[in-house]
């Protein structure tokens, strides 16, 4: 995926752009960050932010977390972003995340770019998977 309108100082490079930054905005299908904007959802980890494949809860998969995985000493706490409605994640997937040291809070995207944001700047370690939004 690439962003839409890059500017200033991110790029979206084959869906990633590295450094932490905070969620700028939200809705209209996509998320502003890094001076750019992104139609689509994101996950955003310790490394950088990265575009997201998955449209809707049930593209919730430990496959698709995989990158968070990878960075799982970097993130103790994943914000997930279910779009517009808080949805219940299956248990096993919980239960996946705990094995690797990720704790997991269920939430409206709106709710978690901005527990996001607070927790980002006061240097936790905590990463952000958001579906994207109306």
């Amino acid at each position: 995926m690439a962003g839409e309108g890059a500017s200033g100082s991110g790029r979206l490079h084959d869906g990633f752009v590295p450094g932490r930054y905070p969620i700028d905005a939200y809705g209209g299908g996509g998320f502003r960050f890094a001076d750019m904007s992104h139609r689509g959802s994101i996950l955003a980890l310790p490394s950088g932010v990265r575009a997201w494949d998955v449209t809707d809860p049930d593209g919730i998969t430990p496959e698709s977390l995989a990158p968070l995985l990878a960075e799982a000493g970097e993130a103790n706490l994943l914000l997930l972003g279910t779009g517009a409605e808080i949805v219940f994640v299956p248990d096993s997937l919980r239960q996946h995340l705990k094995q690797a040291g990720i704790g997991l809070d269920v939430m409206q995207t709106g709710a978690a770019a901005r527990t996001y944001n607070i927790l980002m700047a006061e240097n936790r370690k905590v990463a952000a998977a958001l579906i994207a939004v109306p």
